[in-house]
């Protein structure tokens, strides 16, 4: 056994093995950090180390966070974190035994991800000004998310190379740094077209690598997009609370409504597990369970 560490620095170890080991991305391993930097917390008032923590610990810590509000998957998320973290201690020989091997995650059911008909797509697009610089640049951003049903952490990371305008794709690096190849359709390319040619040099005030640029010149924050759709979404009169995520989720559910196989889907996508993409298959009976009660004489 190593000599017993203090929690900041078990902290920074296990950030560090998500990071180099596994892979996650920034703000995946963040989210698990700030779980892991509660629970070290919470032990500790009752001087109690990490590294002699017993499973009675963890059950009293998540009873804590259950009667303060969090709902079933933010628990369900919280003691895979934990999980993670005990097995990280055993695999590094910092303890022997792993307290959290007989946690049970509480039932959880996946909510259906929120996203836009047809027409409500059209109309958010059609919302940018199409004489203005930044207008040119908004409608071009949001063509792209929904043509390729980017993650805005994708979109913001996009540069001028990743795009194959000859086979009609992009390349984007989704979670963990992978990269994968996304069809994009002609709307989106007229779209980014446009920009490049009249928006973007107005915008560039210093070379830039990234593809779209704020009125700084700078590649965007995720916040900035969020501020951006969230002004849209109002203009457009769109009766739903939309995020990003809303045009990656309309993507999926058109791309199957249509026809398309949920293989292909989950490749676009990015999901590393067809689990992940199979949600937006209950979307459609979803809706053609609402479509029934709503036609049926005998519903």
């Amino acid at each position: 056994m190593r000599p017993p560490l203090a929690g900041e620095d078990l902290l920074r170890s296990f950030l560090e093995f998500l990071a180099v080991e596994k892979g996650l991305s920034s703000n995946t391993a963040l989210a698990y950090g700030r779980d892991i930097e509660k629970y070290l917390h919470f032990i500790s008032r009752d001087k109690c180390p990490a590294l002699k923590a017993e499973e009675s610990e963890l059950i009293r810590f998540i009873h804590q966070e259950s009667r303060s509000g969090l709902g079933a998957r933010s628990l369900a998320r919280l003691i895979s974190t934990l999980r993670s973290f005990h097995k990280f201690l055993v695999r590094e020989g910092l303890r022997s035994e792993d307290p959290s091997a007989h946690l049970a995650s509480p039932r959880t059911w996946q909510a259906l991800p929120r996203f836009l008909t047809e027409e409500e797509v059209e109309r958010l697009i059609d919302q940018p000004e199409a004489d203005s610089p930044r207008g040119v640049r908004d409608r071009a951003m949001l063509e792209v998310m929904y043509a390729a049903g980017l993650r805005v952490s994708e979109l913001i990371s996009l540069k001028t190379e990743d795009l194959n305008w000859r086979g009609g794709f992009l390349i984007c690096k989704g979670k963990g740094g992978k990269e994968r190849v996304v069809p994009w359709g002609g709307s989106a390319q007229r779209a980014v077209k446009r920009y490049l040619a009249e928006a973007r040099p107005k915008l560039a005030k210093k070379p830039s690598s990234a593809l779209f640029l704020t009125r700084r010149g700078r590649a965007f924050t995720r916040q900035g997009i969020w501020k951006i759709l969230k002004t849209y979404a109002a203009q457009a009169g769109l009766p739903k609370r939309i995020g990003p995520h809303a045009l990656r989720h309309s993507f999926a559910t058109h791309l199957l409504e249509r026809g398309a196989d949920l293989r292909s889907v989950q490749l676009m996508l990015g999901h590393s597990q067809i689990t992940t993409t199979q949600i937006y298959t209950h979307v459609g009976r979803e809706r053609l369970r609402r479509v029934y009660e709503k036609y049926h004489p005998r519903a």
